[in-house]
């Protein structure tokens, strides 16, 4: 069959495409992966594992970051790193926690990065406690923070709606 001439002139007219422009479509994801990137790096929520149960509380301010230590009814955590077992807390007389000492001159030698350069230069600690956790084994947790030169010491609990 033969092409008219209108047929001809029209495919000689017709621009094809060639490929899709990413151009625009790339800028799109960066601003996505900075923006989400900027608004993942803050740490304003501080999750406790399932194994301590926190008291609840009626609390405003947002907590900084800083020195964790966690107390779960079987051992004592300073930044994630077992240190000491909380039964063994119980029966000791000593008022001064030799290990938690030890471990927290151990981050202030070992700083890497700016994070964790503020983190020990801020000279606070959060204490994650079990609720079922005696109060004597706190006072000695705390008492070992206070003589490390730890002297802001904040305890974590769970925020609740405030009641109106």
């Amino acid at each position: 069959m033969r092409e008219s001439r209108r047929i001809r002139r029209m495919g000689r007219n017709k621009k094809k495409v060639t490929g899709l422009n990413l151009t625009a479509l790339m800028d799109v994801f960066t601003i996505l992966v900075f923006f989400l990137l900027f608004h993942s790096a803050g740490g304003d929520v501080l999750e406790a594992p399932r194994e301590i149960k926190l008291p609840d509380s009626a609390v405003e301010t947002k907590p900084r970051e800083t020195v964790v230590i966690m107390v779960s009814p079987e051992v004592v955590l300073v930044q994630g790193e077992a240190v000491v077992s909380t039964s063994r807390l119980l029966e000791e007389r000593n008022t001064m926690v030799q290990e938690v000492t030890e471990r927290l001159k151990h981050l202030e030698r070992n700083i890497i990065g700016i994070s964790t350069k503020t983190i020990a230069g801020s000279k606070e600690i959060t204490l994650l406690a079990d609720k079922t956790i005696p109060f004597k084994v706190l006072k000695k947790i705390m008492s070992t923070c206070t003589a490390s030169g730890y002297g802001r010491i904040s305890l974590a609990v769970i925020q609740k709606t405030a009641q109106s």
